[in-house]
């Protein structure tokens, strides 16, 4: 019986222990210190490799590594064919550096110690790579603009030492004048096996496939569209089903009707937030890691904004401009933008 009643009473204990409740943090400012200078860089792609390193790729053939802990850094630029290419796209795996190129002809390199090696190619009039990511060290894939009547998707399932354009026949058919900005390098998001495409221009849509690129389908939204300048320039998802999305006009900035959405069901419907309320346009959304999908950051050309409780409200912390920023802890990020990286930290 003594041994009996100890049990009730320690199953009454953590019966009543209440789970500890959630608090978003309130941040007034954000420190920018400047760790990378070079006038002649336009900076829109970057990616974390691991605690100590970050790489980026650039315009003017440009790449090149950021030790995040002594802040020493260094710039390369890679010749092919005498072609003067941009960087807008890049990723990683456990092993290897991803490039790749904006325009024509599209060149995705794999950077490895051995150098540089092209790993896929492609000639067209119109094509045009936005964004690339990995689902793991095997499985990945780029998106870009349309070149036979939907959104181009490359995958590799071999570590990326090949890719294969997904046909047309399995994929969404594209909206007449919609495509995709590539002006953050996060045009896709991934969550386990899943992965989110934003679209921009004449229309705005989601693309989305559960099964690491095998099948996709489509959702609407209604964030502004109808202009080749229009839509969701960036996308992210902090888990499975809350995800957000931000754009507007990069020709109108100051205009922040429409530009802002979130979705709680996994991308198949999206809700407008924040309406006439900033921020106004921007290029690039980040959820700040392990804050329950409360506290995001965006930013653009024209500033910093934060909110605490899942883009519902925003304040803005910054007029210094950025085009793409990536966090490494809840409080540290770094951002890019023209001639310059800065680690951002962010202060209640």
């Amino acid at each position: 019986m003594k041994h009996l009643f100890g049990l009730l009473l320690l199953i009454s204990f953590f019966s009543c222990k209440t789970e500890e409740k959630f608090i978003p943090r309130d941040f007034k400012s954000v420190e920018i210190t400047t760790v990378l200078e070079d006038s002649l860089l336009s900076i829109r792609s970057m990616d974390i490799l691991d605690e100590g390193s970050l790489a980026f790729a650039a315009n003017n053939n440009s790449f090149g590594m950021l030790d995040v802990t002594t802040q020493e850094w260094q710039v390369s630029r890679h010749r092919y064919d005498t072609l003067n290419f941009s960087f807008r796209a890049v990723s990683h795996t456990s092993s290897d550096f991803f490039m790749l190129t904006i325009a024509n002809p599209a060149l995705l390199f794999k950077t490895t110690e051995r150098g540089m090696e092209l790993v896929y190619k492609e000639v067209h009039e119109n094509v045009f790579y936005d964004s690339m990511d990995f689902w793991n060290d095997s499985e990945g894939i780029a998106m870009g603009d349309p070149t036979n009547g939907c959104i181009s998707i490359i995958i590799t399932r071999d570590g990326g030492n090949t890719w294969n354009k997904i046909p047309c026949s399995e994929l969404p058919s594209a909206i007449e004048g919609e495509a995709a900005f590539a002006a953050s390098d996060t045009n896709i998001s991934i969550i386990g096996d899943h992965a989110w495409i934003a679209t921009g221009g004449m229309a705005s849509r989601v693309l989305y496939s559960p099964d690491k690129g095998h099948t996709w389908k489509v959702f609407e939204t209604p964030i502004v569209q109808g202009t080749s300048t229009t839509g969701m320039y960036s996308i992210d998802f902090y888990d499975e089903l809350n995800g957000f999305a931000i754009g507007g006009d990069y020709t109108d900035p100051e205009k922040n009707q429409a530009n802002k959405i979130r979705t709680e069901d996994g991308g198949k419907t999206w809700e407008l937030v924040a309406e006439g309320e900033i921020p106004s346009y921007k290029s690039c959304v980040q959820y700040i890691p392990n804050r329950e999908g409360k506290e995001l950051v965006v930013l653009g050309f024209n500033g910093i904004d934060y909110s605490n409780d899942g883009g519902a409200t925003w304040k803005h912390l910054s007029d210094e401009g950025f085009y793409t920023i990536r966090f490494i802890d809840e409080s540290t990020a770094y951002a890019a933008g023209r001639g310059r990286i800065c680690k951002l930290t962010f202060k209640e």
